[in-house]
Formats: C-alpha cells, sequence, structure tokens
C-alpha cells in the first residue's frame, strides 16, 4: 500500500488473476441485467466518452436537464439497478473499514482514448465515507490535485487489479484520468473481453 496525496491510498496488485476474473465476471453479469449506457454533461448535453453502469439501490447518472445525481432505476430500461456484488461489499469491509455499505456501485467502461476530466466526488450527502475504486483492463494515467481545479497535481499508474481508497483529507480532492495508456493495454479478463480497454469501479455511500 502506498498512500499517494494525504488521505489516499493506492493497493498495487489487490486482485491477483483469478481475483480480478471472478470480479469481470460479476461485473458482466451486472452489465447483463443493467446495459451500458452514456451520459451526458449538465448543460452543454455533450457525451461523456465512457459508457456506464451501475449496481446497488442508487446509480450515479447525468444529463442536460438535471445534472448529475443518483437514481434508483436504469434511465433506459427502467428498471431497478442489480445489487451490489458480495464480493465488492467485502472488499469495501477489507479495505474502508467504514461502518455502513456503500450504496452505489459506478461501473464506467474506457475505450482506449477516453479520459475522465478532474472532477469532485461531491453528489454525495455523506462526506464521511471513503470511495473505494477497482481497475480492471489497461493502465490508465490517474491525478489527484487538491480541493480547488487550480491546486497542483500529481499522477498515478492505475494497473488492473489495483485497489485506491480515498478519504479524509482526499476526500474531495480533484481526479480523472488522463488517459488510457496505449502501451499497456492489458487485455480485460475474459468475462469482459470486448466491452473496452478499462473498467473502472468506484463504490459510495451516498446517503
Amino acid at each position: 500500500m502506498t498512500e499517494i496525496i494525504p488521505g489516499a491510498f493506492r493497493y498495487p496488485a489487490f486482485l491477483n488473476a483469478a481475483g480480478q476474473e471472478r470480479l469481470a465476471r460479476e461485473i458482466a453479469s451486472v452489465i447483463e441485467q443493467a446495459p451500458l449506457f452514456v451520459s451526458h454533461m449538465p448543460k452543454s448535453g455533450l457525451p461523456m466518452s465512457v459508457r456506464m453502469t451501475n449496481c446497488g439501490s442508487l446509480g450515479w447518472m447525468s444529463d442536460k436537464d438535471k445534472g448529475y445525481r443518483y437514481e434508483p432505476r436504469h434511465p433506459e430500461t427502467g428498471a431497478l439497478w442489480p445489487p451490489i456484488p458480495q464480493m465488492l461489499l467485502d472488499i469495501w469491509e477489507e479495505l474502508t473499514a467504514y461502518p455502513k455499505p456503500p450504496e452505489a456501485c459506478l461501473v464506467n467502461v474506457y475505450s482506449d482514448d477516453a479520459k475522465m476530466g478532474m472532477h469532485q466526488d461531491r453528489d454525495e450527502a455523506d462526506f464521511d465515507a471513503p470511495i473505494l475504486s477497482l481497475s480492471l483492463g489497461a493502465d490508465c494515467r490517474f491525478r489527484f490535485g487538491g480541493r480547488k481545479r487550480a491546486d497542483k497535481s500529481v499522477a498515478v499508474t492505475l494497473s488492473s487489479g489495483d485497489a485506491l481508497v480515498f478519504g479524509g483529507p482526499a476526500r474531495l480532492c480533484f481526479h480523472g484520468v488522463d488517459r488510457v495508456l496505449p502501451s499497456m493495454l492489458a487485455p480485460l479478463p475474459p468475462p469482459l473481453a470486448g466491452q473496452g480497454a478499462r473498467v473502472n469501479l468506484t463504490l459510495r455511500r451516498v446517503t
């Protein structure tokens, strides 16, 4: 485990190859039940470069009219989100030690040219709870800044099987994905083959 900035901890290779494949099977099942969709930026309505879905009692999404928010149902099918797999709940308990379980797991699927702009996770009511992120597939250049968008930032490479937990002083820091690293295109585990280059899971406590 290494501390990237105060409150943000990276666990390299937290999941071995077998663990990654097991998690990939779980996420493939989530995608089958709750198909991937594209969220849109508030105001501009421009599509995001990642496809996404969710599991848990709440799911994150965004559109031009209502902006960033959590909803209990899939925006296209109208169905409730599937439950968070027990494997992820166990990892949450092991790495965060937070007394309440996550309510949302956002599944972001990156193509090899997708990215995620610098942003804060502040659509939740509970900022005391940390955020847990897990990576599958291609490496990416992940960036952490400060609590202001203009603050100096640091970059770290996240690889398949890595876990990242950030809370406390890092909970409201700006962060994002500069790019998927084309020279490090490790394929997604077989259950997710063909979905994209990289899958990121972000577990959050919302209420």
